[in-house]
């Protein structure tokens, strides 16, 4: 039976996601035991986003090689060796070198970890099934994003280096997992590996997507979403002191907790209701969002900030599943799903780092917390706003 006609939880999916929810959990975890650390080692406030920035700049660098690479290998073996790169940076961090250094290595291993991942879905599932694989994706994703942070930020209060190995450990379970992924063929052989002829052949990728009014837009909508979710993440850990009064490590995952729930039932949604040629029912929640955040920015209470945070998850996940499967779609025909994806991150990673950066800045200039939050809610409801206005324009 062809891989792209078999069930849609096929033993291969089934490896996939656990393989993902595993690396994911990783993430999550290293990256609040790491905050943990830095707070202890007493950096400044404004050096936590440069921790996430350091991350992200590597996605940038290996942008023009990392997909080529996942298109030129079987895409399981590609996720195995990326996930032993992750587990090389937790090591560095957990034996008391650079922390930055150390998440930086998680970083190199993460970029090339995701075009891998992704691309794969298209690999072993139809392009009827696709919006359910990515669905099912986001899920593991997010499911290990939930629980991953949560025993990130408890594990860190009772002791920062137990919660680092713990990383570690399970980042060495991802490349167990990863040995029992299929090993398919690869989609398509680089005509050069000189990095001249790489970073060419990226550049015509990214001509090709960004040139196409869809995939344009599936681009500009995911490097939003995850520009300001991350961002997110940060403003929790600086929101929490000043609006409930809470210092500890465990609090901020928590509420990170609730936007993966809800992103969660979001992605269910969004694969129930949103179809390829449906697309566009999506751009009213990611509007939603950023009213969201800015409502929850002047909260107070606990229960008040459980309930906002859930609906901006959801909100989420319905607005960037249906994106994901439309960039794959059309990037599997075009540039390949490997390129098609390490496009995408650069647009995704290029908005963290700017959104992080910005972030970094107006908290180093002193301005407060609260009014950070709502300036970002809004700034993001009239972003996704043009976005969607352009696309009507656009017909």
């Amino acid at each position: 039976m062809n891989a792209t006609d078999s069930p849609l939880l096929s033993r291969g999916m089934i490896a996939v996601i656990c393989a993902q929810f595993l690396s994911a959990f990783g993430d999550n975890a290293l990256l609040f035991a790491t905050l943990a650390l830095i707070k202890q080692q007493m950096y400044p406030d404004w050096s936590q986003p440069i921790l996430q920035m350091a991350f992200v700049a590597t996605y940038i660098i290996l942008a023009p090689f990392v997909g080529q690479i996942a298109d030129s290998f079987a895409k399981g073996r590609v996720m195995m060796v990326a996930n032993g790169l992750k587990l090389a940076g937790a090591l560095v961090i957990c034996f008391g070198l650079n922390p930055f250094l150390g998440y930086s290595l998680v970083g190199v291993g993460a970029a090339a970890y995701s075009p891998a991942k992704y691309g794969i879905l298209g690999e072993i599932t139809s392009g009827e099934k696709l919006v359910k694989a990515n669905g099912l994706m986001e899920a593991s994703t997010i499911a290990a994003i939930l629980v991953g942070s949560v025993a990130g930020g408890l594990l860190a209060d009772w002791h920062i280096v137990a919660a680092l190995a713990v990383c570690a450990l399970v980042y060495g379970a991802a490349v167990v997992a990863n040995l029992y992924i299929p090993r398919l063929p690869a989609a398509h052989k680089v005509a050069s590996w000189h990095p001249r002829a790489m970073g060419r052949s990226f550049f015509n990728a990214c001509v090709v997507l960004w040139r196409d009014g869809q995939t344009r837009f599936s681009l500009i909508g995911t490097s939003l979403f995850w520009g300001a979710g991350v961002t997110l993440r940060f403003l929790l850990v600086l929101w929490v002191p000043v609006a409930l009064g809470i210092s500890d490590n465990a609090t901020p995952t928590m509420l990170n907790a609730m936007v993966a729930i809800g992103i969660v039932g979001g992605a269910g949604a969004a694969a129930r209701f949103v179809t390829l040629e449906t697309v566009k029912r999506c751009m009213p929640a990611g509007i939603l969002i950023g009213v969201a955040v800015a409502f929850f920015a002047v909260q107070t209470t606990m229960l008040n900030a459980y309930i906002l945070l859930l609906l901006i998850g959801v909100l989420g996940g319905f607005f960037v599943v249906p994106l994901n499967a439309l960039l794959q779609e059309r990037g599997k025909r075009s540039v390949g799903a490997g390129n098609a994806i390490a496009v995408q991150n650069l647009g995704e990673n290029t908005a963290m780092l700017l959104m992080l950066g910005l972030y970094s800045l107006v908290v180093k200039l002193g301005v407060p917390v609260v009014g950070v939050g709502i300036g970002f809610g809004v700034v993001f409801a009239l972003a996704i706003t043009v976005l969607w206005v352009s696309q009507f324009r656009a017909k």
